[in-house]
């Protein structure tokens, strides 16, 4: 690793662990510099604005969870075991809770649209290879799998990452996987406990 990819990494994380501590509203770039014991010239050339620093301490935190998913798909469990790995892997912790929350701050909606996409770039080809294991083993009974995972990542995200949802929500969802991926009723019921029901509708 070249000298300034190795500083610029040391900023991400000491920009990662103030962002957990104190909050990225709260977490001014002075301090930051402050911390990593730099000019601030030195900042401002890996950095345009603590938006864009943001936006790669995202990046970062994606690229470790895909590594985390890929050991998943590498394990010797069942297909429904490694879909629920690949989708705990990439889920927050709720310690990055306030890295994820600052994404719907109103000043960076645009951010927040460019995260969502490049988690479906990303997690699209590891739950296809995952679909096609599935495929051969008679599990699933489906073709244009790329396609079909794509499509479900975005109906899931638009469906329970923007607002309230219902039971009803759930249960549709779940049917629509099934018959997506040609799998057998109530093979999938196992995505219900992976659904974070914080923002489900107190009544239907």
């Amino acid at each position: 690793m070249k000298k300034g990819e190795k500083r610029k990494k040391e900023l991400l994380k000491i920009a990662y662990d103030m962002f957990l501590t104190r909050g990225y509203e709260n977490t001014r770039v002075e301090e930051i510099i402050e911390k990593a014991q730099i000019a601030k010239g030195t900042y401002y050339y890996y950095f345009e604005s603590k938006e864009q620093m943001l936006e790669e301490v995202i990046d970062m935190m994606i690229d470790n969870e895909t590594e985390m998913a890929k050991q998943v798909i590498a394990m010797d469990i069942s297909v429904p075991q490694k879909i629920v790995g690949i989708l705990a892997s990439i889920k927050p912790t709720e310690a990055e809770q306030p890295v994820k929350n600052a994404l719907f701050q109103p000043e960076n909606v645009l951010m927040h649209y460019k995260v969502r996409q490049k988690l479906i770039n990303v997690l699209t080809p590891l739950l296809s290879e995952v679909i096609v294991e599935g495929v051969n083993e008679g599990i699933f009974e489906c073709e244009n799998i790329p396609e079909r995972v794509k499509m479900l990542l975005i109906i899931s995200d638009s469906t329970f990452n923007e607002g309230s949802f219902s039971e009803k929500d759930i249960s549709v969802f779940i049917d629509m996987t099934e018959k997506l991926l040609g799998a057998e009723n109530g093979s999938m019921s196992f995505i219900y406990e992976m659904i974070d029901k914080s923002d489900m509708e107190a009544v239907e």
